[in-house]
Order: C-alpha cells, then sequence, then structure tokens
C-alpha cells in the first residue's frame, strides 16, 4: 500500500512525488497475527482528553480481535454547538510509530473522522459497507503504521490500493491527514501523566484528481481549498480539485 509522505520530511533515497514528498511503498508483511502487548494503554486520558476538547463519548466500537494494537472507535454525538458526530481511534498510540529522526513528539497519534448527524450507525447500518467503510479506514490507517513500521502523520496521503479503487462505493479513493480542523485547536496535543505525546488528525477522503493534485503540489494545494466546503464527511462533496475553490 503506498502512502505519501509530507515535503518537509528530510528522507533522502526513496522515490518522490512530483512535489518532491517521498512515497513509500509497503509490502504486505510475512508475520504471524501478534496480540497487543497493552491493550487500551491511554483509553481514560484519550476519553478524558476528548470530553474537555470535543464532548464526551457516548459508545464505543470495541474490537473483538486485535492484532499489534487494539484499536476501539469512539462516538461523540453532535451537540447544539457541533451539528456533526465525530468518530476517534484508541489505540493507535498503544505503539510509538517509526518516526524520522528529529520528529519523536509524533511518534504517537490517534485519528478521527466527522460524520453528518444523520450517519447511520446502528449495529444494522455498520453491516452496509456505505456505512461502515469510515470506521473500517480509522481502523486500517490506524494500523498500517505498526503493520508497515512506517508511521503517519500531517499531510500522509493513503489510497486505497494501488491503483486506487473507490471507497464504500462512493467516489473517493483515498484519504488525507490533516489537522482537526472545525473542532477545538487544544484537541490536536494530548500529553499523557507519563509525559508521552499524542497527536490527533482528521482523516479527510480524497477524490482522484484531489489525491492527484496533492501528489503533483503537495498538501498546501488541496488544503486550503477545503476551507469553503469544510471538513465534515460527504460522499457527495463537490471535488475541490476541478476548478480550485471547490463550486
Amino acid at each position: 500500500m503506498p502512502a505519501e509522505h509530507d515535503p518537509d520530511d528530510l528522507e533522502s533515497g526513496l522515490e518522490r512525488s512530483a512535489s518532491g514528498s517521498p512515497i513509500y511503498r509497503h509490502q504486505q508483511p510475512d508475520r504471524d497475527w501478534s496480540p497487543p502487548e497493552s491493550p487500551a494503554l491511554f483509553l481514560e486520558e484519550i476519553e478524558a482528553h476528548l470530553k474537555r476538547h470535543i464532548g464526551e463519548v457516548e459508545h464505543v466500537f470495541h474490537e473483538l480481535v486485535s492484532d499489534l494494537v487494539h484499536l476501539d472507535v469512539l462516538l461523540i454525538p453532535e451537540a447544539d454547538d457541533r451539528p456533526f458526530k465525530v468518530l476517534v481511534t484508541s489505540g493507535v498510540s498503544e505503539q510509538p510509530m517509526a518516526v524520522p529522526e528529529g520528529l519523536e513528539e509524533f511518534r504517537r497519534a490517534e485519528l478521527m473522522i466527522a460524520l453528518p448527524h444523520d450517519w447511520p450507525l446502528s449495529e444494522e447500518d455498520l453491516r452496509d459497507e456505505a456505512n461502515y467503510w469510515p470506521i473500517r479506514w480509522l481502523k486500517s490507517v490506524g494500523r498500517l503504521p505498526h503493520e508497515y513500521q512506517t508511521w503517519i502523520g500531517w499531510g500522509h496521503s493513503i489510497p486505497n490500493g494501488d491503483p486506487a479503487e473507490p471507497i464504500g462505493g462512493t467516489g473517493f479513493v483515498g484519504v488525507v491527514l490533516l489537522p482537526p480542523y472545525g473542532l477545538d485547536p487544544e484537541i490536536f496535543r494530548l500529553t499523557t501523566a507519563s509525559g508521552e505525546p499524542i497527536t490527533f488528525y482528521l482523516l479527510v477522503p480524497l477524490y482522484p484528481e484531489e489525491m492527484a493534485l496533492k501528489l503533483d503540489q503537495g498538501i498546501d494545494a488541496i488544503e486550503d481549498r477545503f476551507d469553503d466546503i469544510g471538513f465534515v464527511l460527504d460522499p457527495d462533496r463537490p471535488n475541490v480539485a476541478r476548478d480550485g475553490r471547490g463550486s
């Protein structure tokens, strides 16, 4: 699975996109299933952090069988001042990622995605991939750095295969990780009682043209264009790569 990294990465000898960003092409590791060493290591601190800066966790989508890390997904419902739901992982940060030298403060991360208030999330609804894929992608992207001994962070994009295919019946073919825009800026970083920093990233799905623009011109070219349409998931949203401002 390829994962395109931010051009600020100071890594050499790698395949690069037109924007100069390193491209990693991960091969499926040859290994056996490995149970987590420290499941739910930061769960209580993550829930408290979310309560302070977004809202109280209403439900937990528990992972029954875990490989490498125990990765649950937490649901924060919509509120009067926030007309959208937020899904947040808990477990990506159980193990530190293999970040480049000098970026150790970003070695632990969690992921989130903003959903419309009416996104179907009942047990029956989630049997339909069209409803379940946001949870699937939070979990698969969250487990990726541990499976491949790599890292994920701001500006990193992950396509749905190589070549990239549509996700969950939508026009999206991959995702990019951005700061949690539209939320309290303090949500971006949690420093745990043990002193370990955890960074929270927003998972934003991309159309093929948006993914291509990001690869060609870098993260700034695509990030600024979301200002006009927001960051709440909308499978029918405008394609911001087609005319520059998403209209």
